[in-house]
């Protein structure tokens, strides 16, 4: 008797997840969107800091292509095709100024990314990953350079 009552909730449990399974969506689909902020290093308050969003989206299948023994020349997609001429650019301020590193910009930069964040989230975006890194040579007559943030999000479509 106790054996068929284990084999009765076996197949209870079976029937109960096919049910429960069959309700979920066959696939998650996202809407993604990437936020890129580049803020200035170069001294004397010389350099360009922004903010940049796309408008526009682009399907990275147009412009790749498979390489491979019998076929290996170069991905030939036009420039033009992938530059995207519709996007947002928020202007930020540089880190310095000729007076050297101006704490009050990086604050006032802050303020606008966090502004711009915060709107995402409220339009029901979600951070999936923030990713940071540097561009400069490092030398001691290195005049040059950037920090680059990306934020990537995604939305449920």
């Amino acid at each position: 008797m106790k054996t068929i009552n284990y084999i009765t909730l076996a197949i209870s449990i079976c029937c109960l997840s096919l049910v429960i399974y069959s309700f979920k969506p066959e696939g998650a689909f996202y809407d993604f969107k990437t936020i890129t902020v580049v803020e200035s290093i170069v001294p004397n308050g010389i350099g360009r800091s922004r903010m940049i969003e796309s408008l526009e989206i682009k399907d990275y299948k147009e412009f790749s292509k498979v390489m491979s023994e019998e076929d290996n020349d170069r991905n030939k997609s036009d420039r033009g095709d992938i530059r995207v001429k519709n996007y947002e650019e928020t202007k930020l301020l540089n880190f310095f100024n000729i007076g050297g590193i101006r704490f009050q910009n990086i604050a006032a930069n802050d303020a606008i990314v966090n502004s711009r964040v915060s709107q995402f989230l409220d339009e029901g975006w979600e951070i999936v990953s923030i990713t940071a890194g540097v561009e400069s040579v490092g030398s001691a007559d290195d005049a040059n350079g950037l920090f680059i943030t990306r934020f990537y999000f995604k939305k449920q479509k």
